[in-house]
């Protein structure tokens, strides 16, 4: 059976080609915009991609078409396919349909991980405790976990860890993503408005995250943050299911820092000690997303004990803090910090282990950010920073000039040449956005060698 996909590089769309040429489909794509991590994967898994969306997908001849969200009324190959007898379906519908409630076996034990921030760091570590544990778990994350290099696969168990996006599913299908993954066990990591050009309000996304609580389970679980508001009004609403929560002080699970950074910190469950935690990792957001991966692992069957000595062997996400070189001790870092809570929460978490300045780059390019929803928190959240540089890229809404705190760009190659210019040893230069950004991280390394050079 020969599937094409409409979106084929967005990070679940991509992992979710993978997942079918595991199964034994033949597998095409198409998208605009082709770029490592996602490109390199679909292409060591033989998967064929055509740049752009100005063509047929009939063209193909396959035998259905696999729409992702990026699709909207009015691209030409949207059109060809509505035009067209051929059968088509979302990504999110198409995997429950086929792996996780489908024709490959018995059911799946879904764990799936929802929230604003640390989906992809948390379903990461969940996958990692579970492989920890000798469970063999499948997989589909939004980023490449360090400890498997790939976003997905489809495991040798029932249990699989899905990252669980509220975003819509199609433009055929306005529900969230995560309402077709049936999850038994749920991570509900936090909840604040993104999401702009979707959601008209937090209200919006709370209908949203009950409509995936009341699919899971009485014998499920739900984890989540015990302070977060949001959460609380959720499950307020009706929750069937039982609950674990987490929290610095108060919760079934808590936590207390053993450092500054909350590279080290003590685990407690009920306010008994299971033992500590020391990592390469830092910050509190991690701290909690570390809570909601031990609870979810203790749920499908890992002990404790064993959860936290995988801990320390977990490498982190691609694009979340990830280290891309140093010259001349300068080292550059990218993220994909795409909120002004993951901005701040990212700064403030690397803050302590910066041994001169931090200096942040950033490039608001996610649609709320380009609508300027949020363009009112982003002053206050790069307050851990000591510099800051903005790239104000196409479809921009607003300038980040107009906020006041740091310099502005428009052109990339001048953003470069100022941070050349402007860094010295022992800076760390945190480059955040959603995208590629152009490049600038190779561009940045070399210039930097070629100025130690001359």
């Amino acid at each position: 059976m020969h599937l094409h996909f409409l979106g084929i590089c967005g990070t679940f769309m991509g992992s979710l080609a993978i997942l079918a040429r595991e199964m034994g489909f033949r597998v095409s794509g198409s998208d605009q915009q082709v770029y490592p991590p996602m490109s390199d994967q679909l292409a060591a898994a033989g998967i064929e991609i055509h740049q752009g969306f100005d063509y047929n997908p009939a063209d193909w001849q396959p035998d259905l078409v696999v729409v992702g969200n990026v699709m909207s009324r009015g691209t030409p190959c949207v059109e060809a396919l509505l035009n067209s007898s051929l059968p088509y379906t979302s990504g999110p519908q198409w995997l429950h349909d086929h792996l996780l409630r489908g024709s490959i076996g018995e059911p799946r034990w879904v764990l799936a991980v929802a929230g604003t921030h640390g989906k992809t760091t948390t379903a990461s570590m969940l996958a990692w405790l579970l492989e920890a544990a000798g469970m063999q778990p499948g997989f589909l994350i939004g980023g490449v976990p360090g400890n498997f290099a790939v976003s997905a696969r489809l495991g040798g168990s029932p249990f699989f860890v899905v990252e669980a996006d509220e975003y819509d599913t199609a433009f055929f299908d306005k529900r969230s993503k995560f309402v077709h993954y049936a999850p038994r066990t749920l991570i509900l990591n936090n909840l604040e408005f993104d999401h702009a050009d979707i959601f008209p309000d937090l209200a919006a996304i709370q209908k949203q995250f009950h409509h995936l609580v009341r699919l899971v389970p009485s014998q499920g679980r739900i984890i989540y943050p015990q302070a977060d508001t949001a959460l609380q009004e959720v499950l307020g609403q009706g929750c069937w299911s039982e609950q674990e929560t987490l929290g610095q002080q108060v919760g079934d699970w808590t936590a207390v820092k053993l450092n500054p950074q909350a590279s080290a910190f003590a685990v407690f469950l009920q306010g008994e000690k299971l033992g500590e935690v020391c990592w390469s990792l830092t910050g509190d957001h991690n701290l909690y997303n570390a809570l909601a991966a031990l609870a979810a692992a203790r749920h499908a069957g890992v002990q404790p004990a064993q959860a936290l000595a995988a801990l320390a062997e977990f490498k982190g996400v691609k694009r979340r803090m990830e280290n891309k070189g140093e010259v001349r001790g300068i080292q550059v870092f990218d993220d994909f910090a795409h909120h002004p809570t993951a901005i701040a929460m990212t700064l403030e978490g690397i803050r302590p282990s910066c041994p001169g300045r931090l200096l942040a780059v950033i490039e608001p390019r996610s649609n709320t950010m380009k609508l300027g929803s949020l363009k009112g928190r982003l002053a206050a959240s790069v307050a851990a920073a000591d510099k800051v540089f903005w790239f104000e890229g196409k479809g921009m809404g607003w300038s980040p000039a107009t906020l006041g705190k740091g310099d502005s760009f428009t052109d990339l190659g001048e953003l470069c040449r100022s941070l050349v210019a402007e860094a010295r040893s022992g800076d760390y230069l945190v480059l955040m956005s959603n995208g590629s950004f152009g490049g600038l991280h190779e561009r940045l390394l070399t210039a930097l060698a070629e100025k130690d050079s001359a």
